[in-house]
């Protein structure tokens, strides 16, 4: 467990899953500075191949803590938010595969977190929104860049302009949302099951922004060692 200016961030240590708890219920699991640093930590120094990454209490996470964010000047501002686009960053860019599991709100940085991972897993009473615009602000955790490409330019427009809460049925069908499921647990649990490689190469090959051709010859590279290092594998699976 670490705890930073009040961000609490607790582990849970499974033989293959690394549950990651954002535990500030009683702030909805709002991250300061330091608590972002803490994140950051827990998610990319796992040694499992999946990490569930989950928020105590009634929330999953309400983004940036809005008490700190009133009292920072420009500069510090904009700090903050490059520490938060560095963790997302991370977070996308981490070894393991990583499971968002979002019950309850998720608003602002806290959709922007969800979005950085590889799945985002919704239980029926999960929401969502990007609220900043209501008060003069908007997701500058990678959020501009991540909420299009994933929803596309339309969706992401609507929701970051108007500010709007959609549920969990609605998040699904617009990508927002990978799968709604009572227990997203089960999920990172499902993924857990399979080869950890090729968990991590399969991450590495669907993120690769090489040019077409860079692209297919890197999966034909990667495609070829796998086959030649589990090849005992496929073939009892075969028969």
């Amino acid at each position: 467990m670490c705890e930073r200016d009040g961000t609490v961030i607790r582990t849970q240590e499974y033989d293959r899953v690394r549950v990651v708890t954002l535990d500030r219920p009683d702030r909805r699991n709002a991250l300061t500075p330091d608590g972002l640093d803490a994140l950051e930590a827990a998610v990319t120094d796992a040694d499992q191949p999946v990490v569930y990454l989950r928020g105590e209490g009634p929330a999953f996470c309400a983004g940036a803590d809005l008490d700190v964010v009133a009292g920072l000047d420009r500069e510090a501002a904009e700090a903050f938010a490059e520490r938060g686009q560095r963790v997302a960053d991370a977070i996308e860019d981490a070894d393991s595969a990583v499971v968002a599991g979002i019950d309850g709100p998720a608003r602002g940085g806290g959709v922007e977190l969800a979005l950085a991972c590889d799945l985002r897993v919704a239980t029926p009473e999960a929401t969502f929104a990007e609220p900043g615009v209501k008060l003069g602000l908007f997701g500058a955790w990678g959020g501009t860049a991540r909420l299009p490409r994933i929803v596309g330019e339309g969706e992401a427009l609507d929701l970051a302009l108007s500010g709007r809460t959609v549920d969990a049925e609605a998040a699904r069908r617009m990508g927002l949302v990978s799968r709604v499921a009572d227990d997203p647990r089960a999920v990172a649990d499902e993924l857990a099951a399979n080869d950890p490689e090729t968990l991590r190469l399969v991450k590495e090959r669907m993120r690769d922004d090489s040019p077409p051709e860079v692209q297919q010859r890197r999966e034909t590279e990667v495609f070829g060692r796998l086959v030649d290092r589990h090849a005992d594998a496929i073939a009892d699976r075969r028969e």
